[in-house]
């Protein structure tokens, strides 16, 4: 396995790997590694040739109160993982690799990134966007995997790549869940154990969303209505938002039609931390 902590190394390593004739898998991470991720690294090891896993925390998509400092990192323990699974290169810059000095370009998907996460992280996507969008020149991938459980994040990701033309294919990868229902993630292990039986009502609230809208209750705000009632018998959970909307567009219907797809969104704090989940419906 390379582990490689130059831009110029990797596009170098990705150029060769492209003379061969390979194809090149990418997942994007920040690190401190959990089955979720490890389910994406997976997928892109099936559909291409070389898998490529960046590990970079990337102090753009960061709001000033939120957790950069102190999120979780384990780099060790993060390349034995990946030296498990048989990745061919780790690409693990540094800020300074990444934001030279002066650095002054950013890429800003619109109108998709202004409601739901983009209420109450009004600079995450843009500091998203702009990473990948730099990790993609970098990598040079053909096929990038992301995971269903930021699923405006790969909604964006998928706009930005047709705005722009980047020649890369997005999987996105099913959400990978702890036995009790519990969405993976890195951010878990902030939870205290109280906290963390408070969380599962998340994934308890959706399927009660998808349960209602199976039963033909078509109304959003019926069934978010319904999910808050849940929440807020969790001393713990101070709830930043329940939406329904459309899965490819991100739109917020007023009434929900037979033959689409929607998104259950929900974002809720534990506690200090702040969990994010969905669920996809099918109707």
């Amino acid at each position: 396995m390379k582990i490689i902590t130059k831009i110029e190394e990797m596009q170098n390593f990705s150029i060769q790997m492209k003379r061969e004739g390979k194809k090149i898998g990418l997942v994007p991470t920040m690190g401190y590694l959990h089955d979720g991720h490890l389910s994406l690294v997976k997928i892109a090891k099936e559909k291409s040739d070389v898998a490529v896993v960046s590990i970079f925390v990337n102090p753009t998509q960061f709001g000033p109160s939120e957790d950069f400092n102190k999120y979780p990192r384990d780099e060790a323990r993060d390349l034995e993982l990946l030296k498990s699974l048989n990745v061919d290169a780790v690409f693990m810059p540094d800020s300074n690799e990444i934001y030279q000095f002066n650095y002054q370009t950013y890429v800003d998907v619109e109108e998709i990134t202004k409601k739901q996460e983009g209420e109450f992280r009004p600079t995450h996507f843009k500091g998203v966007t702009t990473i990948v969008s730099i990790l993609f020149n970098c990598v040079q991938p053909d096929v990038a995997v992301f995971g269903q459980k930021d699923a405006q994040q790969a909604a964006v990701i998928n706009r930005m790549v047709n705005d722009l033309k980047f020649p890369v294919k997005i999987i996105i990868a099913p959400i990978i869940r702890e036995p009790d229902g519990l969405a993976m993630s890195s951010r878990n292990v902030y939870l205290s154990i109280q906290e963390r039986k408070d969380a599962l009502i998340l994934y308890r609230a959706l399927k009660y969303g998808e349960k209602l809208i199976e039963g033909k209750e078509m109304n959003p705000q019926v069934i978010i209505d319904n999910m808050r009632i849940m929440i807020s018998g969790i001393e713990s959970a101070r709830l930043d938002y329940i939406r329904i909307v459309n899965a490819y567009y991100f739109t917020e219907p007023d009434f929900i039609e037979g033959g689409n797809e929607y998104y259950i969104l929900i974002a809720c704090k534990i506690g200090k931390t702040r969990l994010i989940d969905n669920i996809l419906v099918q109707v």
